[in-house]
């Protein structure tokens, strides 16, 4: 799948800060820096299972840690190691769901949590979409709760030197992508996922600088791929996210800096989405080239 896109994902680059801060449960109990490194070492290989479990289970509140060390190279290469190598069962997977999905709500003034809370929720959708282990309803809560997250995003930093990564957008965007590229999500669950999506592609005022278009494309080529949308279907989704509104008219978007944030991201958008499609042989994603290249005319 990931030899379709034309973009690569941007590499979450970190740069540990020195001093910070942590909170009391990160790092795990019996896991100073120097353990932690070693197991860095060891690409995050725990023989004993329960010790796996046990460590996952903790190392999970690390999305949360102002240290960027913590956050993304051991908290989450962590936990994706494990859920990528399948080295984490049922239970301890349903757990780390049941955790996680709060911290898509919380209220942490830094904004660490939530969006590492979503990439890491990505990874276990993922499993979850490889080898089923969420109830059809705890699946649908998940799914609600991550639209809701996607949408509500209002912080838009993304890389800084000493602190590393905030990228809700991105981040929310491949939690999303994972749900669908999901058998379980059905017709009227992607046009959930496309919904939220078009709340992102040009947030009032804003230019994105950190590749957001890329990250916000994949769901939609993913659900292209799956040819549940018909090219009149995506014609008429990429004519409405590509229209001017609120400006009266593409013309009015040179005279303010909100108007040339809307030109500048829903053009990067959509040439990412064209681009796309004009280059590959499924069928489905070949589906958005019609709109794709329309939206790409009527832009100025």
């Amino acid at each position: 799948m990931r030899n379709l896109f034309l973009a690569a994902a941007l590499v979450l680059a970190v740069v540990p800060a020195a001093g910070a801060q942590q909170p009391a449960s990160c790092p795990p109990p019996g896991y100073d820096r120097a353990r932690l490194e070693a197991l860095q070492s060891a690409e995050f290989e725990i023989a004993d299972a329960r010790e796996r479990r046990r460590f996952a289970r903790a190392i999970v509140a690390c999305v949360a840690s102002p240290d960027p060390w913590l956050r993304d190279q051991i908290g989450f290469e962590s936990l994706s190691h494990m859920l990528r190598e399948r080295q984490l069962d049922a239970p301890t997977q349903t757990a780390l769901v049941s955790d996680l999905l709060p911290r898509l709500e919380s209220a942490e003034p830094s904004g660490f949590e939530r969006p590492f809370a979503a990439l890491v929720l990505s990874e276990l959708v993922r499993s979850d979409r490889l080898t089923p282990f969420l109830s059809e309803a705890a699946r649908a809560d998940a799914l609600t709760r991550s639209l809701a997250y996607l949408v509500a995003v209002r912080d838009y930093r993304g890389f800084h030197e000493s602190e590393g990564w905030r990228h809700g957008v991105a981040h929310g965007s491949d939690l999303l992508l994972q749900f669908a590229a999901s058998p379980a999500s059905q017709r009227d669950d992607l046009i959930r996922i496309r919904d939220a999506i078009a709340t992102q592609i040009a947030p009032e005022g804003h230019f994105y600088i950190y590749g957001e278009f890329e990250r916000l494309a994949r769901p939609i080529l993913v659900m292209a791929q799956r040819g549940i949308f018909a090219a009149e279907e995506w014609s008429a989704w990429l004519a409405q996210i590509s229209a001017p509104a609120p400006l009266a008219s593409w013309r009015d978007a040179f005279s303010s800096q909100a108007g040339l944030a809307r030109k500048h991201n829903v053009a990067a958008f959509v040439y990412v989405v064209w681009a796309n499609a004009s280059l590959s042989q499924d069928e489905g994603v070949r589906a958005l080239m019609p709109g794709a290249e329309a939206a790409l005319r009527a832009l100025p």
